[in-house]
């Protein structure tokens, strides 16, 4: 009742059987070459793609580097004009010598004739 019994067939010896094996057999060596192709093609594809993302990835996060670096260089820039105008608004006040006798009766309490400076403190400066 376990295994069924084997038949002892025998094989037909014709040409029609053996072009049938070599048939089979040929279909299996082309089916077993298709699939190392394409295996191949999907490994150098994975490589391939690998090397893509990671360079586009890497390029990417250089850019954005880029960007902010140049974010940063452009807000440089406007401080440094803003501090240009400035220099040169101060370079045309000290041609002025209203100006510079004022800075100086300021600054340094040169007074003219009968004049008396009186130094007040300022409260934003001390705190």
């Amino acid at each position: 009742m376990g295994t069924p019994a084997q038949k002892n067939v025998s094989k037909i010896q014709t040409t029609y059987v053996a072009q049938q094996e070599y048939a089979e057999i040929a279909s299996a060596r082309k089916r077993r070459l298709v699939i190392r192709r394409l295996s191949m093609f999907l490994v150098f594809a994975s490589v391939l793609s690998y090397l893509m993302i990671s360079s586009f990835l890497s390029q990417s996060t250089k850019l954005e580097a880029k960007i902010a670096q140049k974010k940063q260089v452009d807000r440089q820039l406007a401080d440094l004009k803003k501090e240009r105008d400035i220099l040169k608004e101060n370079i045309i006040k000290l041609n002025d010598d209203d100006y510079i006798a004022k800075l100086a009766r300021k600054e340094y309490f040169f007074s003219e004739k009968n004049e008396i400076i009186f130094n007040i403190p300022d409260e934003k400066k001390e705190k």
